[in-house]
């Protein structure tokens, strides 16, 4: 056996909070920005298409969840260009989220309105969102808290369980809709609280240690000899 193959397996870092990113000195006007620009653009021709000939025309669903889909593709693509290219700005720090809570919220309230999904699971899920969102904003001078990998999770469910829900299914497949909504709907809650429990504790460990007075290190002096008594 090699040396290579002896070499334990090295575990995997946490993600981090994207939002604490450097941002370049790159013009706004860039690749990442713009699918996140035509994402943002993309929520109001959904709730258009989605509403189309009262809501329940198959032809129009189809349409619709097309519509969703590729606004999800978006948001995957934008931020991993951004970082892999050096083409992080505030711009995009700003407007991507923007643009993450108007999808999630326009397709969540405009199910709940056509009785596709009852109201209290719209209310809970953007609670979440938009109480996770304005934490990070919170915490985010006390230091960065690392992205857990249910936060992934959470947003494959919810992009899934919201798109199975936009098609017009029946039988089988709209119970698995369902199985992934119900998904979701755990994982979200499960991350949420997560997320509070570790922006208080990184706030109360900031705060403590600048509140902690500094002791400056005094070098070691060796110490003189004794007179002679006389």
């Amino acid at each position: 056996m090699t040396a290579a193959e002896r070499k334990p397996p090295r575990a995997l870092a946490p993600e981090a909070d994207h939002l604490a990113d450097a941002t370049t000195s790159v013009s706004a006007w860039n690749l990442p920005n713009a699918l996140t620009v035509f994402r943002l653009l993309l929520v109001p021709v959904f709730v258009v298409v989605l509403f189309h000939g009262s809501g329940h025309e198959r032809g129009w669903r189809v349409l619709a969840w097309g519509v969703f889909a590729l606004a999800a593709v978006t948001d995957r693509l934008d931020g991993d260009i951004a970082r892999k290219r050096g083409l992080v700005t505030e711009f995009g720090k700003l407007v991507d989220p923007i643009a993450d809570k108007a999808l999630i919220g326009a397709s969540l309230i405009g199910l709940s309105i056509l009785h596709e999904l009852p109201w209290w699971i719209t209310v809970l899920i953007l609670a979440r969102e938009l109480g996770v969102t304005l934490l990070r904003f919170w915490v985010i001078r006390h230091g960065v808290i690392p992205a857990s990998r249910g936060g992934k999770l959470k947003t494959l469910l919810q992009d899934v369980g919201i798109g199975l829900f936009v098609l017009p299914l029946t039988g089988l497949l709209h119970a698995l809709a369902w199985v992934f909504m119900v998904a979701a709907i755990i994982v979200t809650v499960i991350t949420g609280i997560d997320y509070v429990f570790r922006a208080v504790n990184l706030r109360r460990m900031s705060l403590a240690g600048a509140g902690a007075p500094d002791t400056p290190t005094v070098p070691s002096q060796v110490a003189p000899p004794a007179q002679p008594s006389v």
